[in-house]
């Protein structure tokens, strides 16, 4: 009988897998570490939750994601194939594909790999040509687009026009991945400041901005932004991703999930990798790109 262990660390693929795993119709144990826990434990609370080790000896087959800030997913692959057990990661983002599978000197590869688009689908069949690549429904972008348009229903529009920032640990990554935090030419506090430094190239009045750390950062982080600007800042991450994002405007980042979540839900989206970090990765064509838009702006004066 079918029976899988559903095993998640970061927040991105525990967004992925916890939607994938309320439409599931067989058994499944889940494990969770990490900022995965919050979001396994509020979208699938009546979900079983095991130890690697039990849900290992229960599953026929692992589901895991594909994160970068531990390794707990890539041990979920080893072990599982240990013991025979079929090993499938869901990709839930756009770049560092290879790395994401990465420990050490060794690359840990599942048995299939699922992706939740064609942008996924194209990028990914190249990288990987040893192992299936298979195009998946994308359930987390289905739950999103279902909530956004009830959430949409009830919004009422301020004349405000506001910013949600959201954050990711760049430079974190960076010296995991390569022992270097400047590897992609810029942090994400490099990042933030290009944006408060070029917001007039926005070409819209700014009234607000909401900070949004990424699931493993503390807010205190970006404290230093409110003596860079007059403008008010807030912190957010009490609410909802979704929630923070359809009270804003303008969704900005770097090349976080979040900001493809901004498109979703009918944002205007604008990267921020100031003009000596490498180019943003994402594929979607609605993002725009603050390093042309300041450019721009500065050619106009």
């Amino acid at each position: 009988m079918e029976h899988v262990a559903v095993v998640g660390h970061d927040a991105g693929g525990a967004e992925i897998l916890s939607s994938w795993l309320n439409r599931a119709d067989f058994g499944c144990s889940v494990v969770v570490a990490g900022p995965a826990a919050a979001i396994f434990r509020r979208k699938c609370p009546e979900a079983e939750y095991l130890s690697l080790d039990d849900a290992l000896d229960k599953c026929t087959w692992v589901l895991c994601g594909t994160g970068w800030q531990s390794s707990y997913e890539r041990e979920a692959i080893v072990l599982g194939r240990a013991r025979g057990k079929k090993t499938v990661a869901f990709l839930d983002h756009w770049v560092n594909y290879r790395e994401r599978f990465q420990d050490a000197s060794q690359s840990v590869l599942p048995d299939e790999i699922w992706v939740g688009d064609a942008d996924a689908e194209r990028i990914a069949r190249p990288l990987f040509p040893e192992i299936p690549v298979v195009l998946q429904a994308n359930p987390y972008f289905e739950d999103l687009l279902a909530e956004i348009a009830r959430m949409n229903a009830g919004r009422s529009h301020p004349s405000a026009t506001s910013v949600l920032y959201v954050c990711e640990p760049v430079a974190d990554h960076a010296l995991a991945q390569y022992g270097d935090e400047r590897y992609w030419g810029y942090t994400e506090h490099d990042a933030l400041r290009f944006f408060l430094e070029n917001i007039g190239s926005l070409g819209q009045k700014i009234d607000a901005i909401t900070i949004r750390p990424h699931p493993s950062e503390r807010a205190e982080k970006y404290h230093w932004a409110s003596e860079f600007t007059a403008l008010p800042i807030k912190f957010g991450g009490q609410q909802t991703l979704l929630e923070e994002t359809i009270e804003s405007d303008i969704v900005v980042g770097c090349e976080s999930m979040a900001m493809v979540v901004g498109l979703l839900a009918g944002k205007r989206v604008i990267s921020t990798i100031p003009p000596a970090g490498r180019p943003c990765q994402l594929p979607q064509g609605g993002i725009e790109h603050m390093r042309r838009l300041a450019a721009g702006a500065a050619h106009h004066v």
